[in-house]
């Protein structure tokens, strides 16, 4: 338990190591339960109820919550990019573009000033 999300603001997901979907298992990590409690709670709650109720919800459930991280989230950063991420995949690719882009474009005006004849000239002029 020394991910970031357990550290400062534990967040609710799917867990990926779940037996159907990870819902039971990402409420008993978020709530720091035992598994095998809350799946017991969650069978007793299917046979008095009836099927199709906490079925429901189970499923309701399995797409609300968002998946678990694959590798523990470190920084607020990362903890921002992976939820703008997790809620639209074309914008988190959209603005990795754009970032890129600008490392580019800055790097591209790094080369030119580090090849430029004046570069060069001050180089020999100042050794």
């Amino acid at each position: 338990m020394n991910s970031y999300r357990y550290r400062r603001g534990q967040k609710l997901y799917r867990s990926r190591n779940g037996v159907i979907l990870g819902v039971c298992k990402g409420l008993a990590d978020y709530f720091d339960f035992n598994v095998f409690w809350i799946r017991v709670i969650c069978v007793v709650l299917l046979f008095l109820s009836g099927l199709w109720p906490i079925f429901g919800i189970y499923i309701l459930a399995s797409l609300i919550m968002k998946p678990e991280p694959v590798r523990p989230i470190e920084t607020e950063a990362e903890q921002e990019f992976y939820d703008s991420y997790v809620s639209s995949r074309q914008n988190a690719a959209q603005r990795l573009k754009r970032r890129y882009k600008n490392l580019e474009r800055r790097i591209h005006r790094l080369e030119d000033s580090v090849t430029s004849r004046e570069f060069d000239w001050d180089r020999r002029m100042n050794t």
